[in-house]
């Protein structure tokens, strides 16, 4: 039961709401090691299924393009049907998709499989997200709380190559898609009894338009970026770019027009909310960067298998846990403006350590480096999302929720496109002058390009020859991790200082910001028990 805290404005969160939380940690801890687990799986299934090039991208993107693209949408959908209502529906979908997934016997199908995941993942995030607001309304619980899932989040990522080389290793490849069939049928059992249900009871129908506009604006924007990542800068990904920037303004007239908008351009009025959001996406942008080039070194350079690698990222995860769950509790006492704002100062040491690496006996700095960068970004991604999320209204939250993890998405996509790009010159950069003597021009040209296609190249040399191409190709990819992460390093310094002039009179951002413009909850559409509201529970 939940008991009201004195003076009667804050209701705190009881046995059954904390046991709530952690079911709402299950999906997202499935996301999470969705993100990655896949990667170690791919050769397996290419190995069963023979996918073309092109059909093992889709494989691959399929998941994420069409997360990013729902997100906004069954945000706004969840705060109109019932948050409670879309979680369960997504998590019969996502099960349902997953065994398909698993068992699919064709290419074909486990793409169709993986874009419904990617929908039905779309209403889980911004369900669980919006339902711990709705669950735990005393400001300090609520931090916790929120930390909590981001810390579950994050050791989820890190989690997911070793939980995929552990199944790999016993089972075939479709045991990684099972794993989250199994977790939503728990889902599906306990989330009825123990999570409330929440929606806004004056929203009006979800416009369809607004949907095609936020679809049409997000996918081809993500796809644009991660071509141009991939394959550079050409006329296709550049032209589906500047289309849904097209469509993105669009988007914004209408919903400026509309009396009940699909996204409720009031919340970019909020200050907090604003420089919360701008701060996690660019933050992620550098993370983003320098993670892709740490992954490649860990298993190109230091020639790791991909559950060693996952082993040497696993104590970045543990401090990311520590620090999100301690942010909170640093934040009421010192304002959350500079406990992020120290958080990413402490970041910056990290990128700094990172940049030291060397082509040999690097493997240190890396783990030591990545480990103090998550430390430094826990009190962001847990105090970030808990301002975006705590400046809506709580009738907003969803629609709140799922512009954070659009945020989240763009700024990774983002950091891979712009510092991948940034590193892939400066490899290229460093390997122009590399012309060993009686290495065919083919594998030359294929070692300056980068380093996965020099050591494929490599091995397909004698000794002496290889080694000629790959030492120096190492040296590159080196070189481009250490510029790279002092770019992460400056960008993160320069948010550090920037929240803590920003919010640096708010101890508590989302309350206190003189242009919120919060509105108290209808405690008729709090409802944890259907057709019997909770006693005491009050905006």
């Amino acid at each position: 039961m939940s008991e009201t805290v004195s003076g009667g404005t804050a209701v705190r969160a009881g046995a059954k709401e904390w046991l709530g939380l952690a079911v709402l940690a299950l999906p997202t801890l499935v996301l999470a090691v969705d993100v990655t687990v896949l990667f170690l799986a791919l050769p397996h299934i290419g190995a069963d299924l023979q996918p073309s090039s092109a059909q093992t991208l889709w494989i691959m993107d399929s998941y994420a393009f069409l997360v990013a693209g729902f997100l906004i949408t069954m945000g706004t959908l969840g705060d109109r049907i019932g948050r409670r209502k879309l979680l369960m529906i997504g998590a019969l979908a996502f099960g349902a998709a997953s065994i398909i997934a698993a068992y699919a016997p064709s290419a074909e199908l486990l793409i169709a499989a993986r874009a419904l995941l990617g929908v039905a993942g779309a209403t889980l995030m911004p369900s669980t997200l919006a339902l711990i607001s709705n669950m735990f309304r005393d400001e300090k619980q609520l931090g916790l709380a929120i930390g909590i899932w981001t810390s579950v989040f994050s050791a989820g990522l890190a989690l997911g190559p070793l939980v995929g080389g552990l199944l790999l290793e016993w089972f075939w490849w479709g045991s990684v898609f099972l794993l989250g069939a199994v977790v939503m049928v728990v889902l599906l059992v306990v989330g009825p009894m123990l999570l409330p249900e929440y929606k806004d009871t004056e929203a009006g129908r979800l416009d369809l338009v607004s949907v095609a506009l936020s679809l049409a604006t997000i996918i081809p924007v993500i796809y644009g970026i991660k071509d141009m990542a991939t394959n550079g800068v050409d006329l296709v990904p550049v032209a589906v770019l500047v289309a849904g920037v097209v469509f993105g303004v669009v988007f914004v007239l209408r919903q400026r027009g509309m009396a009940d908008p699909m996204l409720d351009l009031k919340l970019f009025r909020n200050r907090s909310f604003t420089v919360a959001l701008s701060v996690m996406l660019l933050s992620l942008v550098a993370t983003g960067g320098v993670y892709l080039i740490i992954a490649q070194y860990l298993q190109l350079v230091e020639g790791l298998t991909p559950l060693r690698a996952g082993l040497a990222l696993l104590p970045a995860a543990i401090v990311m846990v520590i620090s999100s769950v301690l942010a909170p509790g640093l934040a009421q006492r010192f304002g959350p403006g500079l406990v992020i704002g120290v958080g990413q100062l402490i970041a910056a040491v990290g990128y700094v350590l990172v940049s030291l690496v060397e082509p040999a006996g690097g493997l240190g700095f890396v783990v030591v480096g990545l480990a103090v960068l998550y430390f430094g970004g826990g009190p962001m991604m847990a105090l970030g999302t808990g301002i975006i999320v705590g400046s809506a209204p709580p009738e907003k939250a969803g629609s709140a929720a799922s512009v954070s993890e659009t945020g989240t998405e763009l700024g990774v996509a983002l950091g891979v496109a712009i510092l991948g790009s940034v590193g892939a010159a400066v490899y290229q950069g460093r390997m122009d002058d590399v012309n060993p003597a009686g290495v065919p021009a083919e594998a030359l040209a294929d070692a300056q390009d980068s380093l996965d296609k020099a050591t494929a190249a490599a091995a397909g040399l004698p000794e002496q020859l290889g080694n000629a191409v790959l030492e120096p190709a190492k040296e590159a990819l080196t070189g481009s991790l250490t510029v790279v992460a002092g770019i992460g390093a400056a960008m993160v310094a320069i948010l550090g200082v920037l929240i803590m002039v920003t919010l640096r009179k708010n101890r508590d951002a989302p309350e206190s910001d003189a242009n919120a413009d919060p509105q108290p909850a209808d405690a008729s559409s709090l409802d944890p028990t259907p057709g019997v509201p909770e006693p005491g529970r009050a905006g």
